[in-house]
Protein backbone atom coordinates (compact mmCIF):
# COMPACT_ATOMS: atom_id res chain seq x y z
CA UNK A 1 0.00 0.00 0.00
CA UNK A 2 2.90 2.35 1.23
CA UNK A 3 4.50 1.45 -2.12
CA UNK A 4 1.99 2.37 -4.83
CA UNK A 5 1.34 5.64 -2.90
CA UNK A 6 4.74 6.58 -2.82
CA UNK A 7 4.99 5.91 -6.90
CA UNK A 8 2.75 8.23 -7.74
CA UNK A 9 3.62 10.76 -5.25
CA UNK A 10 7.26 10.53 -7.01
CA UNK A 11 5.63 10.98 -10.64
CA UNK A 12 6.82 14.22 -11.92
CA UNK A 13 4.68 17.52 -10.86
CA UNK A 14 2.68 15.22 -8.42
CA UNK A 15 3.50 16.29 -5.24
CA UNK A 16 3.89 19.57 -6.13
CA UNK A 17 0.24 20.01 -6.90
CA UNK A 18 -1.49 18.13 -4.38
CA UNK A 19 0.88 20.14 -1.80
CA UNK A 20 0.07 23.20 -3.53
CA UNK A 21 -3.70 22.77 -3.95
CA UNK A 22 -4.04 21.87 0.13
CA UNK A 23 -1.58 25.34 0.71
CA UNK A 24 -4.06 27.24 -1.37
CA UNK A 25 -7.14 25.58 -0.29
CA UNK A 26 -6.47 26.60 3.55
CA UNK A 27 -8.21 29.97 3.02
CA UNK A 28 -11.39 28.37 2.13
CA UNK A 29 -11.18 25.33 5.00
CA UNK A 30 -10.41 27.94 7.61
CA UNK A 31 -12.43 31.15 6.49
CA UNK A 32 -15.69 30.57 8.35
CA UNK A 33 -13.43 29.90 11.39
CA UNK A 34 -11.56 32.66 10.52
CA UNK A 35 -13.96 35.30 10.38
CA UNK A 36 -15.96 34.59 13.59
CA UNK A 37 -12.63 34.63 15.67
CA UNK A 38 -11.67 38.29 14.16
CA UNK A 39 -15.42 39.55 14.66
CA UNK A 40 -15.48 38.76 18.02
CA UNK A 41 -12.43 39.90 18.33
CA UNK A 42 -13.65 43.39 16.99
CA UNK A 43 -16.46 43.85 19.65
CA UNK A 44 -18.21 41.74 17.17
CA UNK A 45 -21.75 39.55 18.42
CA UNK A 46 -21.93 35.60 17.31
CA UNK A 47 -25.07 36.66 15.30
CA UNK A 48 -22.94 38.94 13.11
CA UNK A 49 -20.32 36.80 13.23
CA UNK A 50 -22.24 33.52 11.93
CA UNK A 51 -24.23 36.68 9.71
CA UNK A 52 -20.49 37.01 7.82
CA UNK A 53 -19.72 33.75 7.58
CA UNK A 54 -22.49 32.42 5.97
CA UNK A 55 -21.80 35.34 3.27
CA UNK A 56 -18.50 33.91 2.68
CA UNK A 57 -19.85 30.72 3.01
CA UNK A 58 -22.91 31.22 0.28
CA UNK A 59 -20.32 33.43 -2.05
CA UNK A 60 -17.83 30.26 -2.69
CA UNK A 61 -20.90 27.89 -2.93
CA UNK A 62 -21.79 30.55 -6.05
CA UNK A 63 -18.47 31.48 -7.02
CA UNK A 64 -16.88 27.82 -7.45
CA UNK A 65 -18.78 26.26 -10.61
CA UNK A 66 -18.91 30.12 -11.89
CA UNK A 67 -15.01 30.00 -11.86
CA UNK A 68 -14.97 26.44 -12.74
CA UNK A 69 -17.16 27.40 -16.05
CA UNK A 70 -14.48 30.16 -16.92
CA UNK A 71 -11.10 27.59 -16.32
CA UNK A 72 -12.87 25.12 -18.94
CA UNK A 73 -13.34 28.29 -21.49
CA UNK A 74 -9.98 29.72 -20.64
CA UNK A 75 -7.31 27.71 -18.68
CA UNK A 76 -6.51 27.34 -15.28
CA UNK A 77 -3.84 30.44 -14.84
CA UNK A 78 -5.67 32.97 -16.55
CA UNK A 79 -8.97 32.51 -14.08
CA UNK A 80 -7.84 31.10 -10.83
CA UNK A 81 -4.74 33.47 -10.38
CA UNK A 82 -6.67 36.67 -10.63
CA UNK A 83 -9.05 34.92 -8.89
CA UNK A 84 -6.80 34.09 -5.73
CA UNK A 85 -5.56 37.24 -5.64
CA UNK A 86 -8.92 39.09 -5.34
CA UNK A 87 -10.14 36.43 -2.66
CA UNK A 88 -6.91 37.10 -0.66
CA UNK A 89 -7.10 41.08 -1.10
CA UNK A 90 -10.78 40.51 0.03
CA UNK A 91 -9.87 38.99 3.17
CA UNK A 92 -7.57 41.73 3.55
CA UNK A 93 -9.50 44.34 3.49
CA UNK A 94 -11.86 42.88 6.10
CA UNK A 95 -8.66 42.85 8.38
CA UNK A 96 -8.07 46.21 7.61
CA UNK A 97 -11.64 47.63 8.08
CA UNK A 98 -12.97 45.03 10.39
CA UNK A 99 -16.65 44.88 11.09
CA UNK A 100 -17.22 48.84 10.93
CA UNK A 101 -18.95 49.49 8.82
CA UNK A 102 -20.79 46.32 8.44
CA UNK A 103 -21.58 46.86 5.05
CA UNK A 104 -18.08 47.03 4.11
CA UNK A 105 -17.29 43.89 6.23
CA UNK A 106 -19.69 42.21 4.59
CA UNK A 107 -18.71 43.33 0.93
CA UNK A 108 -15.17 41.97 1.91
CA UNK A 109 -16.10 38.73 2.78
CA UNK A 110 -18.84 38.13 -0.47
CA UNK A 111 -15.58 39.23 -2.87
CA UNK A 112 -12.98 36.89 -0.96
CA UNK A 113 -15.77 33.96 -0.95
CA UNK A 114 -16.89 34.89 -5.04
CA UNK A 115 -13.41 34.70 -5.79
CA UNK A 116 -12.08 31.83 -4.40
CA UNK A 117 -10.46 29.31 -6.78
CA UNK A 118 -11.70 26.34 -7.79
CA UNK A 119 -8.31 24.46 -6.97
CA UNK A 120 -9.79 21.24 -6.07
CA UNK A 121 -11.44 20.46 -8.92
CA UNK A 122 -8.44 21.97 -11.27
CA UNK A 123 -6.32 19.58 -9.58
CA UNK A 124 -8.16 16.38 -10.49
CA UNK A 125 -8.38 17.75 -14.09
CA UNK A 126 -4.43 17.88 -14.17
CA UNK A 127 -3.99 14.11 -12.41
CA UNK A 128 -4.68 11.90 -15.88
CA UNK A 129 -1.89 14.24 -17.73
CA UNK A 130 0.22 13.55 -14.54
CA UNK A 131 0.09 9.90 -13.50
CA UNK A 132 -0.28 7.75 -16.63
CA UNK A 133 -2.90 4.68 -16.35
CA UNK A 134 -6.17 5.15 -15.03
CA UNK A 135 -5.06 2.89 -11.52
CA UNK A 136 -2.89 5.65 -10.44
CA UNK A 137 -5.44 7.91 -11.27
CA UNK A 138 -7.96 6.37 -9.01
CA UNK A 139 -5.50 6.21 -6.54
CA UNK A 140 -4.60 9.96 -6.73
CA UNK A 141 -8.59 10.31 -6.32
CA UNK A 142 -8.77 8.43 -2.86
CA UNK A 143 -5.41 10.11 -1.70
CA UNK A 144 -7.09 13.63 -2.68
CA UNK A 145 -10.54 12.57 -0.42
CA UNK A 146 -8.21 11.89 2.17
CA UNK A 147 -5.95 14.80 1.86
CA UNK A 148 -8.97 16.87 2.48
CA UNK A 149 -9.76 15.63 5.29
CA UNK A 150 -6.62 16.80 6.83
CA UNK A 151 -6.58 19.72 5.52
CA UNK A 152 -9.80 20.59 6.73
CA UNK A 153 -8.31 19.19 9.98
CA UNK A 154 -5.22 21.00 10.10
CA UNK A 155 -5.84 24.41 8.92
CA UNK A 156 -7.91 25.41 12.29
CA UNK A 157 -5.19 24.73 14.02
CA UNK A 158 -2.88 26.35 12.20
CA UNK A 159 -5.06 29.12 12.23
CA UNK A 160 -5.65 29.08 16.01
CA UNK A 161 -1.86 28.76 16.31
CA UNK A 162 -0.89 32.43 14.14
CA UNK A 163 -3.82 33.84 16.93
CA UNK A 164 -2.02 32.67 19.23
CA UNK A 165 1.57 33.99 18.49
CA UNK A 166 0.00 37.54 16.94
CA UNK A 167 -3.38 38.16 16.39
CA UNK A 168 -6.53 37.44 14.82
CA UNK A 169 -6.24 39.84 12.22
CA UNK A 170 -2.86 38.62 11.29
CA UNK A 171 -3.58 35.15 11.20
CA UNK A 172 -6.47 36.22 8.96
CA UNK A 173 -3.80 37.92 6.81
CA UNK A 174 -1.09 35.28 7.10
CA UNK A 175 -3.58 32.11 5.98
CA UNK A 176 -4.69 34.20 2.96
CA UNK A 177 -0.89 35.00 1.88
CA UNK A 178 -0.26 30.99 2.07
CA UNK A 179 -3.21 30.26 0.31
CA UNK A 180 -2.14 32.56 -2.71
CA UNK A 181 1.54 31.26 -2.26
CA UNK A 182 0.09 27.50 -2.70
CA UNK A 183 -2.03 28.56 -5.57
CA UNK A 184 0.60 30.11 -7.40
CA UNK A 185 2.66 27.47 -6.92
CA UNK A 186 0.24 25.54 -8.64
CA UNK A 187 -1.21 27.46 -11.91
CA UNK A 188 2.72 28.56 -13.04
CA UNK A 189 3.21 24.68 -12.99
CA UNK A 190 3.75 23.25 -16.56
CA UNK A 191 0.89 20.63 -16.33
CA UNK A 192 -1.41 23.74 -14.70
CA UNK A 193 0.25 26.31 -17.51
CA UNK A 194 -0.55 23.86 -20.44
CA UNK A 195 -3.77 21.93 -19.88
CA UNK A 196 -6.75 22.62 -22.23
CA UNK A 197 -9.69 21.49 -21.36
CA UNK A 198 -11.77 19.10 -24.40
CA UNK A 199 -13.75 20.72 -26.98
CA UNK A 200 -17.15 21.56 -25.41
CA UNK A 201 -20.75 22.43 -27.03
CA UNK A 202 -22.01 26.06 -25.72
CA UNK A 203 -25.03 25.37 -23.84
CA UNK A 204 -26.86 27.79 -20.39
CA UNK A 205 -26.55 24.98 -18.62
CA UNK A 206 -22.77 23.69 -18.66
CA UNK A 207 -22.56 20.73 -16.73
CA UNK A 208 -25.83 20.76 -15.60
CA UNK A 209 -27.45 19.42 -18.51
CA UNK A 210 -26.08 15.82 -17.30
CA UNK A 211 -29.23 14.32 -15.76
CA UNK A 212 -26.19 11.77 -14.62
CA UNK A 213 -24.49 14.80 -12.65
CA UNK A 214 -27.50 15.83 -11.24
CA UNK A 215 -28.29 12.65 -9.75
CA UNK A 216 -24.94 12.84 -8.09
CA UNK A 217 -25.07 16.17 -6.92
CA UNK A 218 -28.42 15.14 -5.34
CA UNK A 219 -27.12 12.17 -3.09
CA UNK A 220 -24.48 14.12 -2.35
CA UNK A 221 -26.09 17.27 -1.26
CA UNK A 222 -27.41 14.60 1.71
CA UNK A 223 -24.24 13.22 2.13
CA UNK A 224 -23.12 16.78 2.96
CA UNK A 225 -26.32 17.17 5.14
CA UNK A 226 -25.23 14.21 7.57
CA UNK A 227 -22.02 15.23 8.27
CA UNK A 228 -23.05 18.99 8.72
CA UNK A 229 -25.53 17.54 11.25
CA UNK A 230 -22.53 15.10 12.92
CA UNK A 231 -20.54 18.15 13.97
CA UNK A 232 -23.35 19.85 15.63
CA UNK A 233 -24.80 16.67 17.42
CA UNK A 234 -20.97 15.99 18.40
CA UNK A 235 -21.04 19.80 20.32
CA UNK A 236 -25.01 18.17 21.44
CA UNK A 237 -23.47 15.19 22.82
CA UNK A 238 -20.20 16.62 24.77
CA UNK A 239 -22.42 19.45 26.26
CA UNK A 240 -23.96 16.39 27.92
CA UNK A 241 -21.13 15.21 29.60
CA UNK A 242 -19.76 18.44 30.47
CA UNK A 243 -16.91 18.12 28.60
CA UNK A 244 -16.61 20.03 25.72
CA UNK A 245 -13.26 18.04 24.33
CA UNK A 246 -15.59 15.34 23.88
CA UNK A 247 -16.80 16.59 20.70
CA UNK A 248 -13.33 17.22 19.30
CA UNK A 249 -12.82 13.48 20.18
CA UNK A 250 -15.91 12.36 17.78
CA UNK A 251 -14.96 14.42 14.73
CA UNK A 252 -11.32 13.03 15.21
CA UNK A 253 -12.80 9.97 15.27
CA UNK A 254 -14.83 10.41 12.09
CA UNK A 255 -11.53 12.47 10.27
CA UNK A 256 -9.27 9.34 10.96
CA UNK A 257 -11.88 7.02 9.95
CA UNK A 258 -12.07 8.39 6.39
CA UNK A 259 -8.50 8.85 6.25
CA UNK A 260 -8.11 5.22 6.87
CA UNK A 261 -10.95 4.34 4.76
CA UNK A 262 -9.60 6.50 1.51
CA UNK A 263 -6.08 5.02 1.85
CA UNK A 264 -7.37 1.21 2.07
CA UNK A 265 -9.44 1.90 -1.06
CA UNK A 266 -7.09 3.86 -3.05
CA UNK A 267 -4.73 0.98 -2.15
CA UNK A 268 -6.03 -1.67 -5.07
CA UNK A 269 -7.85 -1.90 -8.00
CA UNK A 270 -11.90 -2.30 -8.13
CA UNK A 271 -13.60 -3.93 -10.62
CA UNK A 272 -16.88 -2.99 -12.51
CA UNK A 273 -18.47 -0.07 -13.23
CA UNK A 274 -18.20 3.09 -10.53
CA UNK A 275 -21.62 4.23 -10.82
CA UNK A 276 -22.77 1.00 -9.27
CA UNK A 277 -20.05 0.58 -6.47
CA UNK A 278 -21.19 4.33 -5.66
CA UNK A 279 -23.80 2.80 -4.86
CA UNK A 280 -22.33 0.10 -2.35
CA UNK A 281 -20.67 2.84 -0.71
CA UNK A 282 -23.27 5.34 0.04
CA UNK A 283 -25.00 2.01 1.59
CA UNK A 284 -22.08 1.16 3.64
CA UNK A 285 -21.88 5.79 4.74
CA UNK A 286 -25.88 4.85 5.46
CA UNK A 287 -25.50 2.51 7.62
CA UNK A 288 -22.57 3.72 9.57
CA UNK A 289 -24.70 6.86 10.41
CA UNK A 290 -27.66 5.11 11.85
CA UNK A 291 -25.97 3.75 15.27
CA UNK A 292 -24.65 7.39 16.50
CA UNK A 293 -28.30 7.95 16.87
CA UNK A 294 -28.06 5.46 19.65
CA UNK A 295 -25.87 7.97 21.40
CA UNK A 296 -23.92 5.12 24.00
CA UNK A 297 -20.94 5.84 26.11
CA UNK A 298 -18.05 8.17 25.26
CA UNK A 299 -15.67 5.42 24.64
CA UNK A 300 -18.06 3.22 22.64
CA UNK A 301 -19.27 6.70 20.57
CA UNK A 302 -16.43 7.38 19.41
CA UNK A 303 -15.81 4.44 18.05
CA UNK A 304 -18.83 4.60 16.26
CA UNK A 305 -17.65 7.91 15.15
CA UNK A 306 -14.52 6.31 13.47
CA UNK A 307 -16.44 3.41 11.81
CA UNK A 308 -19.53 5.78 10.31
CA UNK A 309 -15.98 7.95 9.03
CA UNK A 310 -14.74 5.13 7.02
CA UNK A 311 -16.85 5.04 3.77
CA UNK A 312 -16.71 8.81 3.27
CA UNK A 313 -13.44 9.20 1.31
CA UNK A 314 -14.16 6.09 -0.75
CA UNK A 315 -17.16 7.70 -1.63
CA UNK A 316 -15.71 10.65 -2.52
CA UNK A 317 -13.01 9.29 -4.24
CA UNK A 318 -15.51 6.91 -5.79
CA UNK A 319 -17.89 10.01 -7.10
CA UNK A 320 -14.87 11.67 -8.65
CA UNK A 321 -14.74 9.42 -11.08
CA UNK A 322 -18.73 9.39 -11.58
CA UNK A 323 -18.61 13.16 -12.39
CA UNK A 324 -15.80 12.88 -14.95
CA UNK A 325 -17.82 10.05 -16.62
CA UNK A 326 -21.18 12.14 -16.64
CA UNK A 327 -19.60 15.20 -17.13
CA UNK A 328 -20.43 16.74 -20.90
CA UNK A 329 -17.54 17.25 -22.86
CA UNK A 330 -15.42 20.41 -21.74
CA UNK A 331 -17.11 21.02 -18.81
CA UNK A 332 -14.99 18.98 -15.95
CA UNK A 333 -13.34 22.03 -13.54
CA UNK A 334 -16.95 23.20 -13.63
CA UNK A 335 -18.73 19.72 -12.63
CA UNK A 336 -16.12 18.84 -10.13
CA UNK A 337 -16.56 22.60 -8.37
CA UNK A 338 -20.59 21.94 -8.32
CA UNK A 339 -19.93 18.88 -6.54
CA UNK A 340 -17.57 20.93 -4.32
CA UNK A 341 -20.49 23.37 -3.72
CA UNK A 342 -23.21 20.71 -3.64
CA UNK A 343 -21.65 18.81 -1.26
CA UNK A 344 -20.91 22.44 0.90
CA UNK A 345 -24.43 23.84 0.98
CA UNK A 346 -25.89 20.70 2.17
CA UNK A 347 -23.26 20.99 5.00
CA UNK A 348 -24.75 24.44 5.77
CA UNK A 349 -28.25 22.92 5.87
CA UNK A 350 -26.97 20.21 7.93
CA UNK A 351 -26.21 22.82 10.58
CA UNK A 352 -29.05 24.60 9.95
CA UNK A 353 -31.64 21.98 10.29
CA UNK A 354 -30.71 20.12 13.48
CA UNK A 355 -30.40 22.73 15.56
CA UNK A 356 -34.21 22.79 16.20
CA UNK A 357 -34.07 19.08 16.29
CA UNK A 358 -31.34 18.81 18.79
CA UNK A 359 -33.38 21.25 20.84
CA UNK A 360 -36.58 19.17 20.76
CA UNK A 361 -35.01 15.55 21.09
CA UNK A 362 -31.89 15.81 22.24
CA UNK A 363 -28.35 14.62 20.58
CA UNK A 364 -29.74 11.17 20.07
CA UNK A 365 -32.43 13.04 17.34
CA UNK A 366 -29.42 14.92 16.05
CA UNK A 367 -27.42 12.51 15.35
CA UNK A 368 -30.29 10.99 13.67
CA UNK A 369 -30.58 13.60 11.09
CA UNK A 370 -27.51 12.03 10.03
CA UNK A 371 -28.76 8.75 9.61
CA UNK A 372 -31.70 9.97 7.38
CA UNK A 373 -29.57 11.94 5.39
CA UNK A 374 -27.33 8.96 4.74
CA UNK A 375 -30.21 7.05 3.38
CA UNK A 376 -31.70 9.87 1.59
CA UNK A 377 -28.35 9.83 -0.22
CA UNK A 378 -29.05 6.25 -0.88
CA UNK A 379 -32.75 6.54 -1.88
CA UNK A 380 -31.50 9.31 -4.29
CA UNK A 381 -29.00 7.18 -5.59
CA UNK A 382 -31.63 4.38 -6.03
CA UNK A 383 -34.41 6.62 -7.91
CA UNK A 384 -32.20 8.32 -10.01
CA UNK A 385 -30.04 4.93 -11.19
CA UNK A 386 -31.71 5.09 -14.53
CA UNK A 387 -30.34 8.66 -15.10
CA UNK A 388 -26.54 7.24 -14.16
CA UNK A 389 -27.05 4.81 -16.68
CA UNK A 390 -26.93 7.27 -19.48
CA UNK A 391 -24.39 9.41 -20.30
CA UNK A 392 -24.35 13.04 -21.88
CA UNK A 393 -23.43 13.22 -25.31
CA UNK A 394 -19.65 13.81 -26.29
CA UNK A 395 -19.02 13.01 -22.87
CA UNK A 396 -16.77 9.65 -23.75
CA UNK A 397 -17.77 7.32 -21.41
CA UNK A 398 -20.12 4.06 -22.51
CA UNK A 399 -23.72 3.60 -20.88
CA UNK A 400 -23.55 1.38 -17.90
CA UNK A 401 -25.56 -1.76 -18.65
CA UNK A 402 -27.87 -2.78 -15.27
CA UNK A 403 -27.45 -0.14 -13.22
CA UNK A 404 -31.27 0.81 -13.20
CA UNK A 405 -32.10 -3.05 -11.63
CA UNK A 406 -30.35 -1.54 -8.08
CA UNK A 407 -27.12 -3.02 -6.19
CA UNK A 408 -28.67 -6.08 -5.52
CA UNK A 409 -28.74 -6.92 -9.37
CA UNK A 410 -25.22 -7.83 -10.68
CA UNK A 411 -24.24 -7.21 -14.72
CA UNK A 412 -21.46 -7.23 -16.76
CA UNK A 413 -19.89 -3.85 -17.42
CA UNK A 414 -19.79 -2.83 -21.15
CA UNK A 415 -16.75 -3.66 -22.81
CA UNK A 416 -14.04 -1.10 -22.82
CA UNK A 417 -16.34 1.39 -21.10
CA UNK A 418 -13.93 2.24 -18.82
CA UNK A 419 -10.89 1.90 -21.12
CA UNK A 420 -11.64 4.45 -23.05
CA UNK A 421 -12.53 6.88 -20.62
CA UNK A 422 -8.87 5.91 -18.81
CA UNK A 423 -7.12 5.77 -21.99
CA UNK A 424 -3.16 7.91 -21.59
CA UNK A 425 -4.14 11.76 -22.79
CA UNK A 426 -2.09 13.37 -25.42
CA UNK A 427 1.04 14.84 -24.62
CA UNK A 428 1.91 18.01 -23.28
CA UNK A 429 -1.14 17.97 -20.43
CA UNK A 430 -3.65 18.87 -23.33
CA UNK A 431 -7.01 17.05 -21.79
CA UNK A 432 -9.99 17.85 -20.04
CA UNK A 433 -10.89 14.49 -19.30
CA UNK A 434 -10.71 12.12 -16.06
CA UNK A 435 -10.22 9.19 -15.67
Amino acid sequence: MATGYAELLRARHAMRLLVGTLIGRLPNATGPLAIVLFTRAEGGGYTLAGALSAVYGLATAVGQPLLGRLVDLHGQPRVMFPAALLSGLGMALFAVVGIDPVPMAALAVLVAGLATPPLEGGLRALWPGVLKGPDKVHRAYALDAVAQEVMFAVGPLLLTLFVAYWNEAAGLLVINILGVLGAASVLVSPPSRAWRSAPREAHWLGALRSSGLLALLGSFFFVGLALGSIAVAAVSYADGYGDALISSYLLSALGFGALLGGVVYGARHWPGVPERRLVWLVLALAVGYLPLALVPGVVSMTALAGVAGVFLAPALACAFVVVDRHAPSGTVTEAFSWLVTTFGVGAAGGTAVVGPVIEWGGASAGFGVAGVGGVAALVVLLLTARALSVTPPGSGAAPVVGLAAGPGHASAPVAGAENDRNAAPEPGFRTGRQA
